[in-house]
């Protein structure tokens, strides 16, 4: 068979069932090979960056790999590049795929000709550019299980025109292994526990790890038998349902005061799958507390002690850590007493949602961000899954909204990124079809990626998209105005009316500048079956400068 068709062959082995992609003539026997299998559903989707934001998205939400193929070298691998490092930064086991150049025309300046290799080598934990036909299946192996080792992480592999065109008689085409982590030292284990018992003010800290390995059950019967508070480090304020007890919310400097509060005043931390990075601290002790130890539980070895020296580190996965501590919990009665501590954070928790409600203005015009996230507290169901953007108005969003199941948020984390979240959202609804899936960023970022609305009508993928409009690029005003005189360049914006431009694409579209009619709209846009986007008009002035950090020398 070709290699084009030796690819397909080896994604069936997987059993991948979506693939994201935008045909190029550097693959067309990869896609027509793709033609014939009817088992891989072929989402075709207007840029690779937002296919590959899709495959994120997918992945995250699914646990399996997100492929992206980007059927053109040059260009269409560039093209990959924003949403690969996205990736990388989110630690999500994306498989991205490239046409290359024809290996013959190698370094000869050839049409569309870029080192992909060394392009994508620091944005992936591994590149691969496969030389000769028949070393497909082993390559596309070994990146299938890379992707999904933990830590996991993007994987891309360049494939020429050549080796997808030239035929190769495979005998066998085999599963990949993943790789897993070896059982916990139990001197270890009887070393943390403790170092708990032992501790007056301790905190849980549940990272990705926690959120990924969806063992949240088994870490709040841990904390309810030690009694022992929880955060979860920003941009994973659903690695915990909210309505559990001992659940402060997301720590650090745009985390909730609660949360944040218990890192800084506690003696004990236990960092469980965090590498307590830069959302999570900025790297200061101003975010956490100088005198507590640190327990930390990381799948990679490098983030072990990073930032904060640790009393103890384990590189292993944090699910076996959880299942052996709440082996030597049940076995032992030497529990400290921590009521004092747990019943001053359940007091300033229960203070803090009373505040937060009480201060919702939801009777503005132009609506505020408060009233706003008050609505949008009340009116998601409590099964949907939510995606956000980077941007003044998302960063605002990430701990006034209410998770009440793991995997059901997703942000672009430490990249940043600025128009992620509408086709991440894409790519969380074919992963999850059954449950709501609502998508908030600014008018910037839609803007940015308004074309996948044509995307979404094609195949019919009904997702909720909520654009926060203030006309502007909120951070960077905000900016401006807190620390350059209000010296603004490049910070507005201009865009057409979004609701009426979904209805032209074929999707929904609304327009809310009340919010006494939002929660009428959410419920028709829930059952129009058609994608929608809600163009909401903000208070332009409701910007906040959230990096006042980087802004010291200008005071």
């Amino acid at each position: 068979m070709s290699g084009g068709k030796a690819v397909i062959e080896k994604l069936k082995k997987e059993n991948v069932n979506i693939v994201f992609g935008l045909i190029g003539s550097a693959t067309m026997e990869l896609f027509d090979a793709l033609y014939y299998e009817k088992k891989i559903r072929f989402i075709d989707v207007r840029d690779e960056r937002t296919g590959t934001h899709m495959a994120d998205g997918y992945a995250r939400a699914s646990g399996k790999p997100g492929i992206i193929i980007a059927g053109q070298n040059g260009p269409g691998a560039t093209n990959l590049v924003t949403g690969v490092a996205q990736a990388k930064a989110a630690f999500s086991p994306v498989i991205s795929i490239a046409g290359a150049i024809t290996n013959e025309h190698k370094g000869k300046d050839a049409f569309q000709e870029i080192d992909q290799q060394s392009l994508f080598e620091p944005i992936t934990k591994k590149t691969f550019t496969v030389n000769k036909t028949h070393l497909i299946p082993q390559i596309l192996n070994k990146a299938f299980s890379l992707a999904q080792t933990l830590r996991q992480g993007p994987v891309h592999i360049n494939l020429p025109r050549d080796v997808l065109s030239s035929n190769h008689k495979f005998t066998d085409f085999y599963s990949s292994k993943i790789k897993n982590f070896p059982k916990i030292n139990q001197k270890d284990i009887k070393k943390i526990f403790n170092l708990i018992t032992l501790s007056k003010k301790p905190v849980i800290v549940a990272g990705g790890g926690i959120k990924n390995s969806e063992i949240y059950f088994d870490l709040i019967k841990l904390a309810n038998k030690l009694n022992i508070p929880i955060v979860s480090s920003p941009g994973h304020g659903d690695a915990i349902p909210f309505y559990e007890p001992l659940y402060a919310g997301q720590m650090g400097p745009r985390g909730n005061p609660i949360a944040s509060n218990l890192v800084k005043k506690t003696d004990l931390i236990l960092a469980l799958g965090t590498r307590l990075g830069f959302n999570s601290t900025f790297y200061s002790y101003d975010y956490i507390s100088k005198n507590a130890k640190i327990i930390q539980i990381e799948a990679d070895q490098k983030s072990i002690g990073r930032y904060f020296p640790v009393t103890i580190g384990i590189c292993n996965d944090v699910k076996n850590l959880v299942y052996e501590l709440n082996l030597i919990t049940q076995n032992n009665k030497e529990i400290p007493n921590y009521n004092r501590w747990v019943n001053d954070f359940k007091k300033n928790k229960n203070n803090y949602l009373k505040k937060r409600k009480k201060e919702a203005d939801i009777n503005a015009i132009p609506i505020k961000p408060s009233g706003l996230f008050e609505k949008l507290r009340n009116c998601i169901p409590n099964n949907s899954a939510i995606t956000l953007d980077a941007g003044t108005l998302c960063l605002q969003a990430t701990d006034m909204l209410n998770f009440t199941e793991p995997k059901s948020l997703f942000t672009p984390l430490d990249f940043g990124l600025v128009g992620f979240s509408f086709a991440c959202g894409l790519g969380v609804k074919l992963a999850k079809p059954d449950i709501p899936v609502f998508s908030l960023m600014g008018d910037g970022g839609f803007g940015m990626t308004v074309s996948e609305l044509s995307t979404a009508v094609t195949h019919n993928i009904n997702t909720i998209t909520i654009v926060m409009n203030n006309k502007s690029w909120g951070a960077e005003k905000a900016y401006q105005r807190d620390y350059y005189n209000k010296r603004y360049i490049g910070s507005d914006i201009t865009s057409p009316p979004f609701h009426k431009l979904a209805e032209l694409y074929g999707a929904k579209g609304y327009y809310v500048d009340n919010l006494s009619n939002l929660e009428g709209v959410i419920k028709d846009a829930l059952n129009c079956k058609k994608p929608s986007v809600i163009n909401i008009q903000m208070d332009p002035k409701a910007l906040y400068s959230f990096r006042k950090d980087s802004f010291k020398h200008k005071k």
